[in-house]
């Protein structure tokens, strides 16, 4: 795990979470990174400090209480969520729109399709790669 420093377009800064460095480029390229304040994509890595260990041992460091945390919310979530796959996009707008029963569900969505539902009104947030649960494994 990696922690960066974020800065978006209206200069809002922000840290975040992520597996990798190419997996914050990846994200970031793709329109998944946005700032929590104003709902910008264009964001940037900041100017931080790096976290230094040294050979003392610490009870419980802001990144193992974070990780602990991280584990708690998916477990949460694949607990009292319905995972629907790749077919996230139109089950929340049949949730939305009354057609389907409402219900807590998680799934994958491109960028493109997460930002058409937040125009259209339908409640969604992405999970960054630290929260978001292993889907199911799928019955043979």
């Amino acid at each position: 795990m990696i922690r960066y420093a974020l800065v978006c377009g209206a200069e809002h800064r922000f840290e975040a979470w992520f597996s990798s460095s190419a997996a914050f480029d990846d994200q970031n390229e793709h329109g998944l990174v946005e700032c929590p304040q104003c709902g910008s994509h264009a964001v940037r890595k900041d100017v931080m400090s790096p976290a230094v260990s040294t050979s003392r041992k610490r009870e419980a460091t802001p990144e193992s209480k974070l990780k602990a945390m991280a584990a708690q919310v998916k477990a949460h979530i694949r607990s009292n969520y319905d995972y629907v796959g790749e077919d996230f996009a139109s089950e929340a707008r049949a949730i939305h729109a009354g057609d389907k029963p409402e219900r807590l569900i998680y799934g994958e969505t491109s960028a493109e399709e997460s930002e058409a539902l937040r125009d259209e009104g339908v409640p969604v947030a992405p999970l960054p790669d630290a929260l978001a649960p292993t889907p199911p494994k799928k019955a043979n």
